[in-house]
């Protein structure tokens, strides 16, 4: 069945899960404060229109901004969508944010008759565009009913995870551990150089040892590269640890490895580094070393 969709956010990700969504024969609006990237996704077969004239045909409405507060400024702020969409169809919001907050606005789309998916997203922009992307959903049956062709279209795995709440409660826990292993992978880079042991001979050795994880396979070759164009910045980490903290200290479990994290993304904000790929963690261990990586004068 041809779904009409939209796409709010036209991001690293959201755009990959527009074109994802696209291929698979969807009606597919991209919707984004940034007219050139409408424009570019209409090129590649988007459908045109703007949101408040097709918003009561929708079927499905993927939301990928940066925050919580976005999330309900494009769901229920002034020109808020939810009001608009017909009864029966989903909301299915990928930003990373408190499981209360997701709890919240699942109940307020309930009001409107439109069910609610929570559902954030791992991967990268790269499984985003193949389609391939893992999602942390919560909800009820009827909402990953509703969904399931959406997520067909851009996911690889779909985890079913319980009640609204639940799928920002895992992707917390995930988001402890990639930012973790980000300053981790970081520290242990630039400790090896002042070893001798070079960045591409770290990266050759280690992601083929125990010491290994996705984030630094991923992550460590920006920094051989000397490439810090943003796939995912620096200061997304604010606020993802951020969040994580927050959820820990309501419920007064410490955190330390999680606070000793956040302060280098911090830091790397700190000086000027905040809109660079979040790689650049490195640089926050390299100056206080004095160590020169890939790329630096």
């Amino acid at each position: 069945m041809v779904q009409k969709t939209a796409v709010i956010g036209l991001g690293s990700m959201g755009y990959g899960i527009a074109q994802s969504v696209l291929r698979e024969g969807h009606a597919t609006f991209g919707v984004d404060l940034d007219p050139d990237l409408c424009a570019k996704f209409i090129a590649e077969g988007g459908a045109e229109g703007a949101l408040p004239d097709v918003a009561a045909d929708l079927d499905t409405v993927v939301v990928v901004v940066l925050n919580a507060q976005q999330t309900q400024t494009v769901l229920f702020g002034a020109d808020g969508v939810v009001p608009l969409l017909k009864p029966g169809a989903v909301v299915v919001s990928c930003a990373t944010v408190p499981p209360d907050v997701a709890r919240d606005l699942g109940a307020r789309s309930a009001e409107y008759g439109v069910h609610y998916l929570d559902a954030p997203i791992s991967g990268g922009a790269v499984k985003a565009a193949s389609g391939q992307l893992s999602v942390m959903a919560a909800g009820s049956k009827d909402a990953f009913a509703a969904a399931a062709a959406v997520l067909d279209a851009c996911a690889e795995t779909v985890f079913q995870l319980g009640d609204v709440g639940a799928g920002s409660a895992m992707k917390a826990v995930n988001q402890l551990l990639a930012g973790v292993h980000i300053a981790t992978m970081a520290e242990a880079l630039t400790f090896g150089m002042t070893q001798g042991v070079k960045p591409e001979t770290f990266v050759d050795v280690i992601s083929k040892c125990a010491g290994t994880s996705w984030m630094l396979e991923n992550r460590a070759p920006h920094i051989v590269a000397g490439d810090y164009t943003p796939h995912s910045a620096v200061d997304i980490w604010l606020k993802d640890l951020g969040i994580v903290l927050d959820i820990a200290k309501a419920d007064k479990f410490s955190a330390p490895l999680t606070a000793a994290a956040l302060q280098q993304f911090v830091a790397a904000a700190g000086q000027g580094l905040g809109a660079e790929d979040d790689a650049a963690v490195a640089k926050v261990y390299a100056r206080n070393a004095g160590l020169v990586l890939p790329g630096d004068a």
